[in-house]
This record gives C-alpha cells, structure tokens and sequence, in this order.
C-alpha cells in the first residue's frame, strides 16, 4: 500500500514539473532542471522514464488518449494548478473543445458539481467561448445545402455530400462536400484529377511526401491524375468545397491521428 501511495504521489509531482515543458520537446528535462540538486533519482524518473518513456509510447496508446487519462485523473483528483498545461496539451495532440465538455459533463456526476466547474473555467481559457457559434453560424449559411452524410467507410468525422450536377453535357459530376472540424477523407486518386473549389471555412489539402496547404474560401485546387492525397477541415473550423471530377476515385487507408496533428500544429 506504501509503495501504491509513493508511485501516485511520484505521478502528480511529475505533472506539477511538466507545467514548464512542452509533450512536442524531444527531451523533457524539468525534473533535472528543478531537482536535479535536492532529488536526482526523482528527476530521472521525472524525465527518462515518465516522459521519455511511457508519453512517447504511442503505438501502445495514443497523444491523444494519454491526454485524455491525463485530464480526467487530474480533475479527479482535484489537481487544477496542472490541469491547464494539459488541457493545452490535449487540444494540441487533438482532443476538441466538445469532446472536453462531453467527458467533463460526464464526470460530473462521478467526481463532484464543484470540480467540474473548475475545470470548465480552465477550458474557456484555452478553448475559448465562440469556436461553436461559429461552427454554427457556418452550418447554416453555406452556399447549397448540406445533402447526406458522406460514406463512413472512407470518412472520419462528420461530413455531408449534395451532388449538384450528375447528367450534364460535360459529363463531370459537381458536389457540394461539408466537412465538420476535424473531419476529413481518407488517402485517394482519381483517375482524371480533380478540382476543388473552397467555398467557406478552413481545410487541408496535403498530397503524398509534400506538406499539406491551409486552404479558405476562394481558393481552387488542381488534383493531378492518379496522385494520392486527402482534404478535410482544420480541428476548429467547417470547411466546405465543390469537387468538380468525371473519373473514378480509388480509396487507400484513412489518415491517421499522428498525421492529421501534425499538419494542425
């Protein structure tokens, strides 16, 4: 029990010294830094194995998820001097300001009304209070309507399709595509190429080995033929865009959450 308690208090200290560090350094060396004199074995722990190794073990379980764990125990256990860095920590590795809420609203009922309010005074100031007015205000003010929910099989998130035009003269089918934040397609070519124009809202567009383009309204792509790529919305802004294409589309795997924060750091 002793050695229970000393493991749990070696854990909340080392959150209380990663405040000054940030989860994206290679090396983390707050635990050195500040009691590398007075505790050394301390530090060492702090940073080669707290930090080097058991948040760099991603395929194991995620950035995201870790920071996850690492919010509700911290709520939890009342700890809200820490919780802000990591609540910027998870909003960096990908958690969005309505999933923060949902689990907080949650939590509530286990850990107690008090501490979920704390917690969502943190949250305002790192989320912020109008990103969801504006994901609204976008919704309901794009140029067509927002049609029906995209295939799930090559999406993630949330994003709807209205083909505007299928028989034409020319041939070339135009769909008006609406991705919600952090929605996106998975990896794919067309035979043909393709042309996007954005027409409300912030997305990626990023082909294969090149870096991914911040895309807004106004702005036209030129897909290539039979290059592999994908596009989707930014984390904190609907993004919508006609595609205008007459070939067939091959899928390939989806993005991955590793790739798609890295592109939104």
């Amino acid at each position: 029990m002793k050695r229970l308690f000393l493991t749990v208090v070696i854990i909340i200290f080392s959150f209380n010294l990663a405040n000054s560090q940030s989860m994206d350094n290679k090396k983390v060396t707050a635990g050195r830094d500040q009691l590398g004199a007075i505790a050394p074995k301390f530090a060492e722990l702090n940073d080669d194995v707290l930090f080097g190794e058991v948040w760099s073990r991603e395929q194991e379980l995620s950035g995201r998820d870790r920071s996850l764990v690492t919010i509700v125990s911290l709520i939890a256990g009342g700890n809200f001097e820490q919780l802000k860095f990591h609540l910027q920590t998870g909003k960096n590795n990908g958690l969005s300001k309505q999933e923060i809420a949902e689990i907080i609203t949650h939590q509530a009922f286990y850990v107690g009304w008090p501490k979920a309010w704390s917690a969502f005074n943190l949250v305002k100031e790192i989320y912020g209070e109008n990103d969801t007015t504006k994901h609204i205000i976008l919704e309901k003010s794009t140029i067509f309507p927002l049609g029906e929910p995209v295939n799930p099989q090559w999406f993630i998130g949330r994003a709807w399709i209205n083909m505007l035009s299928i028989d034409n003269p020319f041939n070339t089918p135009i769909a008006n595509v609406t991705f919600a934040p952090e929605a996106r397609n998975h990896w794919h070519s067309h035979k043909v190429g393709q042309i996007l124009l954005v027409t409300g809202g912030e997305g990626w567009y990023q082909e294969l080995g090149k870096p991914a383009q911040k895309l807004k309204e106004g702005d036209v792509v030129n897909i290539p033929i039979n290059v592999k790529h994908w596009h989707g919305a930014t984390k904190d802004s609907w993004f919508v865009h006609l595609a205008i294409n007459s070939g067939e589309t091959e899928w390939f795997e989806p993005v991955t959450e590793k790739e798609y924060i890295e592109v939104n750091k």
